[in-house]
């Protein structure tokens, strides 16, 4: 049986060509998945249809044939285990309700699994349908990403682009932060190990909201977390492989893949080559073009994808974004990329 070759990479191999998937390659740039996106008003239940689900991860699988698929979900389901009200806002993105009491959540914890059972299913439907050579990848949003959602609530839209409420709770109120951190490290590690069970190969860690921190913070809010959740998770009977994606963790992501006992360190946009490099020489790297520059494609784009490849293509490395891929980006830009790569 052939091993997938993010399976390999994660293992510390260097293939012939980097293994290469977008975060968010199942979205609205697709013209199928708006089609099918529009059978389901409510987009949570959209991500707790498995059928449709599985759908949507295979869509771009179908027509990219990326090396991995990553299962179609949301990372707020989570809050909504822990019984807090989550909705979507057309045109507006996640809202939440009050936050519940840390004890009546800590209650739901090993309960987590079960109450997202249906991203189970999304998940053996398409295993059962992805090629043996494709990886699937699970994934949960990281403590303090899905944290600063929770906390924040209403008050996004004060200071929304540095997660202001959360931060000035973490200061002002670092008892309830912490055990909501606590509360979400148990919870994340059950429904990681579902996935897992599910047919999950790789597990994800979606740190979307680590940039901007100072470094004592970053080691409270992010890393420390992080180290509770992959040592909860192993304590669980996990074993497969895990990425942590600390976004705009710049110098930072040297200290964190020291650290944190992940088998790979994504790296953002903003991620200097230099300090890649040297991330690399601890562990395997994912990342990092500039989903702009995706949009924007052209001879530019060539030139990225080459200097990529000429400083990490001789280590262990994913092809990846920087961040999730842009509705708008034109398709034939990422058929681009993968002929640039040779994965097309």
């Amino acid at each position: 049986m052939t091993t997938p070759r993010l399976l390999r990479v994660l293992a510390g191999e260097t293939p012939d060509r980097p293994p290469v998937w977008f975060m968010r390659q199942a979205g609205r740039y697709l013209p199928e998945y708006r089609a099918l996106r529009a059978t389901t008003p409510g987009f949570i239940e959209f991500c707790l249809d498995p059928e449709k689900a599985a759908e949507a991860t295979l869509q771009p699988m179908r027509r990219f044939g990326f090396d991995a698929a990553i299962v179609f979900a949301d990372i707020l389901l989570i809050p909504r285990a822990l019984g807090q009200d989550v909705w979507f806002e057309a045109g507006e993105g996640p809202r939440l309700g009050a936050l519940p009491p840390v004890e009546a959540m800590r209650a739901l914890t090993a309960d987590a699994g079960r109450a997202l059972s249906q991203v189970g299913e999304t998940l053996t439907i398409v295993r059962r349908e992805l090629e043996p050579e494709r990886a699937l990848i699970g994934f949960a949003g990281a403590p303090w990403t899905v944290a600063t959602y929770m906390l924040d609530g209403e008050a996004r839209t004060i200071g929304k682009g540095e997660r202001a409420q959360a931060r000035t709770w973490a200061y002002e109120q670092p008892e309830l932060v912490d055990g909501v951190l606590d509360v979400l490290v148990e919870a994340t590690a059950h429904y990681l190990k579902m996935q897992a069970e599910s047919g999950a190969q790789v597990l994800k860690i979606f740190e979307s909201w680590a940039e901007g921190l100072p470094d004592d913070l970053f080691e409270r809010l992010v890393l420390r977390p992080h180290q509770k959740l992959v040592a909860r998770v192993r304590e669980l009977g996990v074993t497969l492989p895990l990425i942590g994606f600390p976004r705009g963790s710049a110098a930072l992501a040297e200290r964190y893949a020291s650290a944190c006992d992940v088998q790979a360190v994504a790296l953002d946009t903003a991620c200097p080559l230099e300090v890649g490099r040297r991330v690399q020489a601890i562990k395997p790297i994912q990342g990092a073009l500039d989903p702009l520059l995706l949009r924007a494609g052209g001879a530019a784009l060539d030139r990225r994808v080459d200097q990529l490849t000429e400083a990490w293509g001789r280590g262990p490395w994913i092809f990846n974004l920087g961040h999730g891929i842009l509705p708008d980006v034109p398709i034939a830009h990422v058929e681009q990329v993968l002929r640039r790569l040779g994965a097309q």
